[in-house]
């Protein structure tokens, strides 16, 4: 009997729909392709761009922490989505630097902000200054679109986990051959007999627009000179050698400026503040886990978000506000998935926030990494099987076995490993007695670091609200910088006229490499 195509399609039609009703997988993936349907580019300009920076948030970081998440709602945790998952628009970024294969911070950052590639360890400058020698900044400096904003009567701020002169927020700001030359103790002698500034010095003498608007992270101990002591800690001192109090420069400078440095005199702002500086540790803020248990009280990143927020949504010209998850890439380093995973979390409430206080019409909301890390998740783990916890694979029926699969030398390993880092042993160690979710358990490692490495993997994007059909395709990673100004509506318009000086210049003598990269 030979069947005619109207039939057979008609058969197949009608298949279709009794599997959309009895299988949620199919009725799912039908509703995305309607969502997906109704896409279409916004080519408004954005009033307004928040981009999110989760520092080493590799793909592999994502899928991770998407799983956590949903388990520690006690769900199986693979179905979950993190907020920045929802977004509309999703594209691949590739990371290296002009002159490494896996890159560091400084230089991806500058490729996100300047829309030039250079090189590992520098900030805002291009690939032709070499690495240490400030006496060769001059002239290679590259604008960044921070400062294209301030120039333009647009509102900008930092908000981050990390030292606010750190690489990522340094990136908004400075002009350095050196990433670790964050206050002038850190300069070479080189640098120091030209006077070249050092990044936290650059960030309170910004010379673009009136300058920033919101500052929010760690890090005060490069602000302060050696002889003060630290208000929370009185153990810990500033660390500038020069005198200079640049908290104290900062609010001189900036009339209506508040200075916060503990969470009671966070929440104490009002958003009708004009300027707002807070620095809530002397080094880097906690870890999220940690987080609770500071001495003085800190804000969360979602809490730092909302602020900046609701301060620099007052410009009537709209804003540009970076907000960084800066200790994922830490935790990394030190091969502890746990600490990485649920800084993740947190970093995905930044978003979440973010989301709830902006208007999609017109604010851009991109969601990026400056890079990877090693992290792998291998195994043949049953369905929600704990993130952290050890393999236990499905039995030939595919149903889960009763205990956990041990390697080819029959001992237990975890889902989660890192290809190098602090987690290597020779022989590699039985993980079966060991409570591999708990926060301090650092993950097998194949290759001993004493710091475990970035990849060189791309990163993802993701994108919503006006112009965030741009973000598509595999592109270079300063191809964000290009995206974003033509979203602002800026790439169609002539450069605007500079109203503010030039980054300051010079100096020279290569710096130590830094275990916080």
């Amino acid at each position: 009997m030979r069947w005619s195509i109207a039939v057979l399609l008609a058969a197949t039609l009608a298949a279709g729909a009794a599997s959309a009703d009895e299988n949620p997988w199919f009725a799912a993936g039908r509703e995305a392709v309607q969502r997906a349907r109704g896409l279409r580019p916004d080519e408004r300009p954005a009033k307004n761009v928040i981009l999110f920076l989760g520092d080493g948030m590799g793909l592999s970081t994502v899928t991770a922490a998407r799983i956590l998440e949903g388990q520690l709602r006690g769900e199986r945790g693979e179905e979950n989505w993190l907020a920045f998952e929802r977004l509309p628009h999703v594209s691949l970024v590739k990371t290296y630097n002009t002159n490494q294969q896996t890159p560091d911070s400084a230089g991806t950052m500058t490729a996100i902000v300047t829309g030039s590639k250079t090189r590992a360890g520098v900030i805002g400058v291009d690939e032709r200054v070499a690495r240490g020698d400030a006496a060769g900044v001059a002239g290679h400096e590259l604008r960044t679109l921070f400062e294209t904003a301030e120039q333009r009567g647009v509102s900008t701020g930092i908000v981050t986990t990390t030292r606010v002169s750190h690489a990522t927020p340094a990136g908004v700001y400075g002009h350095s051959p050196e990433r670790g030359w964050e206050d002038d103790a850190s300069l070479s002698e080189a640098a120091r007999d030209i006077d070249f500034p050092d990044l936290t010095r650059q960030l309170v003498e910004w010379p673009y627009g009136d300058g920033l608007d919101v500052v929010l992270g760690g890090g005060r101990r490069t602000f302060l000179p050696r002889r003060s002591k630290d208000p929370e800690q009185p153990g810990v001192t500033g660390s500038r050698r020069d005198g200079r109090d640049l908290i104290a420069e900062w609010l001189a400078r900036r009339p209506g400026s508040v200075y916060v440095w503990n969470r009671a005199g966070f929440d104490a702002v009002p958003e009708s503040t004009s300027r707002l500086l807070g620095l809530f540790e002397p080094d880097h803020m906690k870890f999220e886990h940690d987080r609770s248990g500071d001495i003085a009280g800190e804000p969360s990143l979602a809490e730092m978000t909302s602020k900046a927020i609701g301060i620099l949504s007052r410009n009537p010209k709209g804003f540009l506000l970076l907000v960084e998850g800066g200790r994922i890439d830490h935790a990394h380093h030190l091969g502890n998935a746990y600490r990485a995973l649920t800084d993740t979390i947190a970093f995905s409430d930044a978003v979440r926030a973010a989301l709830e206080r902006t208007d999609p019409d017109e604010t851009l909301i991109v969601v990026t990494a400056d890079h990877g890390h090693v992290l792998s998740i291998a195994g043949y783990p049953t369905r929600g099987n704990p993130i952290l916890g050890q393999v236990v694979s499905n039995d030939e029926r595919g149903e889960p076995q009763a205990v956990p699969a041990p390697d080819d030398n029959g001992r237990p390993y975890t889902t989660l490993g890192y290809q190098n880092g602090p987690g290597w042993q020779e022989p590699r160690p039985d993980a079966g007695p060991v409570d591999t979710t708990a926060p301090d358990y650092r993950q097998a490692a194949a290759v001993y670091m004493r710091a475990e490495t970035h990849s060189g993997e791309d990163v993802p994007v993701y994108a919503g609200g006006p112009g965030s059909y741009l973000f598509q395709g595999v592109q270079e990673q300063s191809y964000l910088y290009h995206a974003l100004v033509e979203a602002l509506g800026w790439g169609r318009e002539a450069p605007p006229e500079s109203k503010g000086g030039e980054p300051a210049a010079s100096s020279s003598g290569p710096a130590p490499e830094r275990s916080d990269r």
